[in-house]
């Protein structure tokens, strides 16, 4: 199967799901103003209070949508006769939106999911890891290649997750490489270019490893083990706790990646060799990396 097409599914999933919190962002701002209200909130999130605010408008446009298919009325008669918190046809319509978008979303979602589950990989690792459902397999799935990745550590440079100057590879200056590119003009330019896949790094320490988390699986034991270690480390006393809750996600996620090259690469008849700790330095998991 072309990875192309699921590779585009995920991004198309993720485009709609942006687009869909922002519009419920906006929804739930216009509501606060329409009570005089600031609704003191960043961009791409909601407090408690404007997530159930949502959620009853969303109830509300289902009720007054009903309403106008079973009356066959313009949706201005309908929310004259409707007593609640719509009360105005534009604020219906952008509802209707958000409906729309989440409607795309979870169809996306359908689709990816089917994807995958044809995938062999998915049968026999990612779907046996607790917080690692489809939609995190699909992009797993489009993003690696098991196929251009000889050892381990090219799944995690790829992902920005190796040690690049005692840090984790980032879009700093002096992660950064030269690299030759045809300008707008035709003539070939040079530019600094990041080194790995930010929206790769973003999934896997974002929403991966938060999902690991909370699942309580098996990759979350290497978490917290990993964590009490650097506390107790006097090499890492200087650091802060939540550099070194980082820190121990990154680890996670690495050891995740381990388990699954070895699992993708066997599973393709590709030659599997043990990453540089174990065999330069005959070091198991539970190392500084």
């Amino acid at each position: 199967m072309d990875k192309n097409v699921i590779r585009n599914l995920v991004r198309g999933f993720y485009d709609v799901q942006k687009l869909r919190i922002s519009t419920g962002n906006r929804i739930v701002a216009n509501f606060y103003a329409k009570l005089g209200r600031e609704p003191g909130q960043k961009k791409d999130e909601m407090d408690a209070e404007g997530k159930q605010i949502l959620e009853r408008l969303v109830k509300e446009a289902k009720l007054i949508t009903t309403a106008i298919a079973e009356t066959h009325s313009r949706p201005g008669m309908v929310i004259k006769k409707h007593e609640g918190i719509i009360d105005d046809e534009i604020e219906y319509e952008l509802v209707v939106n958000y409906l729309n978008l989440l409607e795309t979303e979870e169809r996306y979602a359908r689709i990816l999911e089917k994807m995958v589950k044809r995938y062999p990989i998915w049968e026999c690792f990612l779907s046996k890891v607790r917080g690692c459902g489809p939609l995190m397999s699909a992009v797993i799935i489009s993003e690696l290649d098991p196929y251009k990745a000889k050892y381990v550590s090219s799944f995690w440079m790829y992902a920005g997750l190796d040690v690049e100057g005692g840090m984790g590879r980032s879009r700093k200056k002096e992660h950064l490489v030269e690299v030759e590119y045809i300008n707008k003009d035709g003539e070939l330019a040079k530019r600094n270019s990041i080194t790995f896949n930010p929206f790769l790094k973003t999934k896997l320490i974002g929403v991966l490893g938060t999902s690991f988390l909370r699942s309580q699986g098996q990759y979350s034991k290497i978490f917290y083990d990993y964590r009490d270690r650097l506390e107790n480390s006097p090499k890492h006393q200087d650091k802060t706790p939540g550099h070194r809750k980082n820190m121990a996600i990154r680890y996670m996620i690495k050891m995740f990646l381990k388990d699954l090259w070895v699992a993708w690469r066997t599973l393709e008849g590709l030659p599997v060799t043990p990453d540089y700790a174990e065999a330069k330095l005959g070091l198991k998991h539970g190392v500084d990396q």
